[in-house]
């Protein structure tokens, strides 16, 4: 972006998230790799990313989608090798493309060479204290040591057969590391060390509020968890205060390269711990996630990135926006359903336990707010982080059967959750089957018929595509961009509108009411504009005359 240094390329940056398994297949077994990755390099070139955030590709049995690791120094054989990835991060580098890969620091999976060994020892041993062992209770010590429910569903705790228990927050197959253990901060930074090395730019850090534990001998109950305040650090298990000790040290190993690698924290916390996680002192930057989570409203997004550019000021740190991601239902589906009316309801989760029958999905104009919020998202300042084939305006997949579901989430809470799998449907390249050019054989989970109309191949030259109007987006905020400065501007009901740097403005219409277009000239729009209007639920870049366009 424009005026930025090496140091400091992930302030603005566009950030591209992959999710390994459902980009490419290149060696025709079902499932995404990364020589599959490479041959894309020119479709992620174009599109005028800055950087890709690649999901685990580590050696797991994928009980939860690779973020159960074996091995954090190695990459999974189903998806390629060592070899392949200093490959993939030097075609990347040669194109201008940063590479961000996943860190899963709070668990191992069950099949880790510590784990396997944990197992094997017994009870007290070094090898057990790499994790978060419990003795059962009871007589016989047969039943578990909290009444703890992992977040997955299900009980948290599991029985090794010799009166003891692990912790698994999430499945029973990501047993949580004990970070009390210097051992176990030391094999992280090696792991730091070993992929920065390699030329990786920067990290993702999974559930980065977890890692500090406090679990005294007598537990407490998961009501008593429940009631817990998590906005002062006290929490037994989230967000407590000496999780930035461990990122201070991070931070140590990421200054000892030039420039130094960057990181950015998944961080589910209130939104005043958010800048400690932020701070140049930690990670340097976290993910904001309350543009995803808002309503479709003009109230509503003015106040997210009101609070979180408030936020980011305070941390020193740039924020992130984002509309989708592996972990949600895409914003082109819940942007077409009914808004939740329920505190703390996840958009889209009643339509996905119906199997996308009920309510209806008005897929259209779910597309149409999806293009208008991206083109919000893309004009704020800070970094914007892209979900692979939201560009192609993808739909979230409802109808998956049952056997060919993969979320844990699924299998451990039948009826109540159904799982993330819609979203990590592979991508459609060309309209033809047997996988819509993904690979050469069928994809590891079903893609729907319709993925034909939306394929890459399909939108490549189509002017009006969701594919174009990213490609041209991004091709104008990279010109466009320069200070982290944003003001708002006098606007109708249902309507927002700012002006940045370069004397550009951009109008958000929220309402199905057109609305008189503002005077100047028309960059990009998110639909097709009548003559002097901006119709309902589309965003306009606007460029005014006194400001001439940066143009190289």
């Amino acid at each position: 972006m424009g005026g930025e240094t090496d140091a400091t390329w992930w302030r603005q940056a566009v950030v591209y998230q992959i999710y390994p398994r459902s980009f490419a297949d290149a060696n025709g077994d079902g499932i995404g790799d990364l020589p599959g990755i490479r041959s894309r390099i020119p479709y992620l070139s174009s599109l005028g990313i800055d950087a890709i955030w690649l999901s685990p590709f580590y050696p797991s049995a994928l009980a939860d989608g690779g973020y159960d690791v074996d091995d954090y120094r190695d990459v999974d054989p189903r998806l390629g090798t060592l070899a392949d990835f200093d490959d993939l991060i030097t075609e990347l580098h040669a194109v201008g493309i940063r590479l961000i890969v996943d860190i899963v620091p709070n668990h191992t999976s069950n099949r880790h060479e510590w784990f396997v060994e944990a197992l094997a020892s017994p009870r007290g041993s070094a090898a057990r204290k790499r994790y978060i062992f419990r003795d059962g209770l009871g007589p016989d010590r047969a039943l578990p040591p909290a009444d703890w429910t992992s977040a997955f569903g299900g009980p948290a705790w599991e029985p090794v057969g010799d009166g003891q228990w692990y912790l698994h927050y999430f499945a029973t197959e990501q047993p949580d590391l004990n970070w009390d253990n210097r051992e176990v901060r030391d094999d992280f930074l090696k792991t730091l060390r070993f992929w920065s090395d390699r030329g990786v730019d920067g990290f993702r850090i999974d559930v980065a509020h977890g890692l500090a534990k406090q679990l005294d001998r007598n537990l407490p109950s998961q009501a008593d968890l429940d009631a817990f305040p998590k906005n002062n650090g006290g929490h037994p298990l989230w967000d407590r205060d000496e999780v930035h000790d461990i990122y201070a040290e991070w931070r140590t190993v990421f200054n000892e390269y030039s420039p130094p690698r960057t990181a950015v924290a998944e961080a589910w916390v209130e939104s005043h711990r958010i800048p400690r996680y932020a701070s140049p002192e930690g990670l340097g930057q976290a993910f904001n996630f309350d543009l995803l989570q808002a309503n479709f409203e003009a109230d509503a997004f003015r106040s997210v990135v009101e609070d979180n550019l408030a936020l980011a000021a305070l941390s020193g740190s740039s924020t992130t926006w984002v509309l989708s991601n592996h972990d949600v239902v895409r914003h082109a589906t819940r942007y077409g359903l009914p808004e939740p009316t329920q505190p703390r309801e996840k958009p889209g989760h009643a339509w996905l336990l119906t199997g996308g029958v009920s309510p209806v999905l008005d897929a259209d104009r779910g597309l149409r707010r999806a293009r208008a919020a991206t083109l919000f998202e893309l004009a704020l300042p800070g970094s914007a982080y892209l979900y692979q084939g939201e560009e192609l305006g993808l739909h979230e997949v409802a109808d998956i059967p049952p056997d060919r579901r993969q979320d844990p989430a699924f299998f451990r809470n039948p009826g109540v959750e159904i799982g993330r799998d819609g979203c990590r449907v592979p991508l459609p390249w060309t309209p033809n089957r047997p996988s819509f050019g993904f690979g050469t054989a069928s994809a590891h989970l079903p893609q729907p018929d319709d993925f034909a109309s939306v394929a890459v191949s399909v939108q490549e030259f189509d002017p009006s595509s969701t594919l174009a109007l990213y490609r041209r987006a991004l091709e104008l905020r990279r010109r466009l961009f320069t200070e982290e400065t944003l003001e708002w501007l006098d606007s109708p009901r249902d309507v927002v509108r700012f002006r940045r740097p370069n004397g550009w403005e951009v109008v958000m219409n929220f309402g199905t009411d057109e609305i008189e277009l503002p005077r100047g000239t028309v960059l990009l729009s998110s639909s097709p504009l009548p003559a002097g209007r901006v119709p309902g639920e589309t965003t306009v870049w606007l460029q005014q005359s006194a400001a001439p366009l940066p143009f190289s």
